[in-house]
C-alpha cells in the first residue's frame, strides 16, 4: 500500500515567525450572512490527514447556512491554516490547541468552539525489555510532531515516572510520521510514540509490536485533565459575534459528521479518499475505531484544553504565547 504524504506541523516556529514579521493583520468586520440572493462565501478549513477525518461527511454535503455559500477545503498542514487565520482569510477551521492559543496570545481574536479530536497516541515497542514507561530509561523513543501535543504529553508522562527527557530517555524527532511507522515495521527503530492512523499501520505491518502503556491513562496519572484534546474547531471572534446562529449551525454539522464517521468508518474512508483529504480509504476504515473523533463544546472541554496547554507552558512558555489563554478563548455562544 502506498503511504500517503501528509504535512504535519512540527513546531510553532513558523507561526511565531509570521507573527514577529508583522503578518498579523486586522480582522474583517462581519455584518451577517445577507440575503440568499447575495450569499457570502464561507470556507470551513480542515487539515489533511487524521485531524480532518471527522469532517468527511461535510465535504460530501456542506452545511446549508442561510446567507452563506459554504465550501469545504482540506489543507496540508496546521501551519497553513494558522496563516490564513492570521491574515484574516479564514474564519472557521481546525487547529491544534497550542497553535490556536499562540495566535490568540499574539492579538488575533480567535475562539475555540469545540474539541473535535482527543488523545489517540500509542506508545509502541518491539523491544522485549520495555514493559512499562519506567523501562524506557536508557532507551530512545521516536516521537511524532516535535513541538506539538505528542511531545509535551510524553514529557509530562516521563516526568511523572521519574524520567527526565533527554537525560534519562532520548527523544528522536528526525522522522516524519509515515517514516516512523515504516521504521518500526522494518526494525530500524524499536520504540515510538505516534497518533492514528499510523499506529494502526505499524501494528498491521509487524506482529510483535505492542503497547508499552495506555498513553491516555498515563496522562491522567501524570495529572492531566481527562483525555487531552488534539484538535480544536476555532472561529474568528468578530465573525462569531456577528453570526452566532451560523456558528451554531456549523457546530451541528460538525457534530453530525463526527457521529456519522464514527458509526461508518468504511464509508468515511471512501469519502476521505474521494475528497483528497490525505489518507487512503482502507487506512481510515481500519483506524477510525481507535481515533477518538469526538465532539465536546468549548465550555465542557475548557478544563482539558487548559490542562494540556499547561504541559506546554511548563516546558516552553513561548510555545503558547507566554501565558495560558483567557476566558475569551472559549466561545460561549452555544448557550
Amino acid at each position: 500500500m502506498k503511504t500517503p504524504t501528509i504535512t504535519f506541523i512540527r513546531t510553532p516556529i513558523k507561526i511565531a515567525m509570521l507573527l514577529v514579521a508583522g503578518f498579523l493583520l486586522p480582522g474583517f468586520l462581519y455584518a451577517g450572512g445577507g440575503s440568499d440572493s447575495q450569499k457570502q462565501p464561507l470556507t470551513i478549513y480542515a487539515i489533511k490527514g487524521p485531524s480532518g477525518v471527522g469532517m468527511a461527511r461535510m465535504f460530501e454535503q456542506p452545511p446549508e447556512i442561510p446567507g452563506f455559500d459554504v465550501q469545504m477545503e482540506a489543507i496540508g498542514g496546521a501551519d497553513l491554516i494558522a496563516a490564513r487565520f492570521l491574515s484574516g482569510e479564514a474564519v472557521v477551521g481546525i487547529l491544534p490547541p497550542n497553535i490556536a492559543a499562540l495566535i490568540r496570545a499574539r492579538g488575533r481574536n480567535i475562539q475555540t468552539v469545540a474539541v473535535i479530536g482527543t488523545g489517540m497516541l500509542s506508545l509502541l515497542t518491539s523491544d522485549p525489555a520495555v514493559k512499562s514507561v519506567a523501562d524506557l530509561r536508557g532507551k530512545t523513543v521516536e516521537v511524532a510532531a516535535q513541538g506539538g501535543s505528542p511531545e509535551f504529553v510524553f514529557r509530562r508522562i516521563l516526568a511523572a515516572n521519574g524520567l527526565e527527557p533527554e537525560r534519562d530517555v532520548g527523544l528522536g524527532f528526525s522522522l516524519a510520521l509515515p517514516e516512523i511507522a515504516q521504521s518500526l515495521i522494518a526494525g530500524r527503530i524499536s520504540t515510538a510514540l505516534m497518533p492514528e492512523p499510523f499506529a494502526t499501520m505499524a501494528r498491521a505491518g509487524r506482529a510483535d509490536l505492542r503497547d508499552v502503556a495506555n498513553v491516555q491513562q498515563e496522562w491522567v496519572k501524570a495529572g492531566g485533565e481527562g483525555n487531552y484534546p488534539m484538535t480544536l474547531l476555532v472561529v474568528d471572534g468578530a465573525f462569531a459575534a456577528a453570526n452566532p446562529q451560523a456558528v451554531r449551525q456549523i457546530l451541528d454539522a460538525v457534530r453530525d459528521s463526527i457521529e456519522w464517521v464514527s458509526a461508518n468508518p468504511a464509508d468515511a474512508g471512501v469519502l476521505v479518499e474521494k475528497h483528497e483529504m490525505g489518507l487512503r480509504a482502507a487506512i481510515v476504515a481500519a483506524s477510525v475505531p481507535r481515533s477518538n473523533h469526538t465532539f465536546i463544546p468549548a465550555a465542557e472541554g475548557k478544563a482539558a484544553i487548559l490542562s494540556l496547554l499547561k504541559a506546554f507552558f511548563e516546558v516552553t512558555p513561548d510555545s503558547i504565547g507566554g501565558a495560558l489563554p483567557d476566558d475569551g478563548f472559549f466561545w460561549d455562544g452555544a448557550k
